[in-house]
């Protein structure tokens, strides 16, 4: 196993999460390669594991705080650390130590960088991004909202532990139509393969449906509404994880409109 930085040749299979064989993951639209281009220049950065057989198994990503999508100082962030986990494709690259070591050649780089601490999404339940392998790596807890966990390891006596950004405010619906409103930071391809699936479906219906999207790649966007990543319909939210088929959030879009309708 070989951990390198993320080359030109290489951007395509990671804007698609390394899964360049599903058609659900080209569904999601040119947002992960746009969020990258802006950030790059902000500090983003970018590894990927490459297995003994000389493909590509996993990734992490991380970037400082400051632009990231949570509260802290002189931290870097890790919103996504994946090992490719399907038979698809590469076929199923876990158990094979490929996070652990993506997890510390961030924490090197991090360091070398001058970083006070890095911090990790974790997710709650026994699946992806497990907030319990994060505590296994040395991690401890700093904040929860729900079955979000923010995990974190201090390199500084000094480091302060970060905390998520609260939600301040939900959308409001517009008089006389249905309003979708999609929230979408970029980093994550779920997320953007929901807003794309939204957006389609909104315009299907026309003039009775209002669709609004705020991107939260811009920190002040993001710190106004405390929301990274939603699906709002008239103000309501959508469960977005895992993604909801488009059948599903047109559906859901598609009864607010036979109600405005009657």
């Amino acid at each position: 196993m070989e951990i390198i930085d993320l080359a030109p040749e290489h951007e395509g299979l990671y804007f698609l999460c390394l899964e360049d064989w599903s058609d659900e993951a080209k569904e999601s639209g040119p947002r992960k390669g746009q969020w990258y281009a802006k950030m790059k220049g902000k500090g983003l950065r970018v590894k990927l594991a490459k297995d003994d057989d000389g493909q590509i198994a996993g990734m992490v990503q991380y970037l400082p705080v400051e632009h990231s999508v949570i509260d802290g100082q002189g931290l870097y962030f890790i919103p996504c650390l994946w090992v490719h986990g399907y038979k698809q494709g590469r076929g199923d690259r876990r158990g094979r130590g490929i996070g652990k070591a993506l997890l510390a050649a961030a924490e090197a780089d991090a360091r070398a960088l001058g970083a006070k601490g890095i911090a990790a999404w974790g997710i709650s339940m026994p699946f992806w991004m497990r907030a319990s392998w994060y505590k296994k790596q040395g991690y401890r807890r700093a904040d929860n909202v729900g079955g979000s966990v923010l995990m974190w390891k201090p390199f500084t006596p000094e480091a302060v532990p970060p905390r998520w950004v609260r939600e301040r405010r939900r959308p409001t619906p517009t008089p006389g139509k249905v309003t979708v409103t999609s929230f979408v930071n970029g980093w994550c391809l779920g997320q953007n393969l929901t807003y794309e699936r939204a957006k389609r479906a909104a315009a299907t219906f026309g003039d009775d449906v209002a669709f609004q999207e705020f991107d939260t790649s811009d920190r002040a966007t993001l710190l106004e509404w405390g929301i990274s990543d939603g699906l709002f319909i008239d103000g309501r939210p959508v469960r977005t994880g895992p993604p909801p088929s488009y059948e599903k959030v047109r559906g859901l879009i598609g009864k607010r409109v036979k109600r405005l309708r009657r």
